[in-house]
């Protein structure tokens, strides 16, 4: 069940791969998460000492927290990947000029989960082709649509 997509990364970004990443979080995150609080647009992965972190996703507290927790809605968290995939990815991030774009957050067994894409940048020119197929296909639609009346 998906909570939240960032159809963000794959206007900006071919994406190659994806892996399932769990996610270190706080009592009061996963709240929020399933309360729908948070946005993954602005996110992104970085690789810090063979490690996966998650930058930029904004969870926003639900204003029934605790008293005694302070909540950060932008903090870093950690991503969690078995050790062949995580070097792997690092491999191709740090060689290939890869880049690393968290696609959604989705409910997996209970519990939350990021898919992160192995992506690499789209010039400008891609994403005028890309705006331009998702037009005409939206065209056809709409003609489809009529002609069935």
């Amino acid at each position: 069940m998906s909570i939240v997509d960032n159809k963000k990364a794959f206007f900006d970004y071919f994406i190659e791969d994806r892996y399932e990443a769990g996610i270190v979080l706080e009592g009061w995150e996963v709240k929020a998460i399933r309360a729908g609080k948070v946005q993954i647009k602005e996110a992104y992965v970085v690789v810090r000492n063979g490690e996966l972190f998650l930058f930029g996703a904004h969870i926003s507290a639900l204003n029934t927290t605790s008293s005694f927790s302070h909540p950060e809605a932008l903090r870093t968290r950690k991503l969690l990947l078995h050790r062949a995939e995580l070097d792997k990815l690092v491999g191709k991030v740090e060689r290939s000029g890869y880049t690393l774009v968290p696609l959604n957050l989705h409910f997996k067994a209970g519990r939350v989960k990021c898919e992160i894409g192995l992506a690499k940048g789209k010039k400008q020119h891609d994403k005028r082709a890309t705006e331009k197929d998702r037009d005409a296909k939206r065209e056809v639609a709409a003609a489809m649509k009529v002609h069935r009346r």
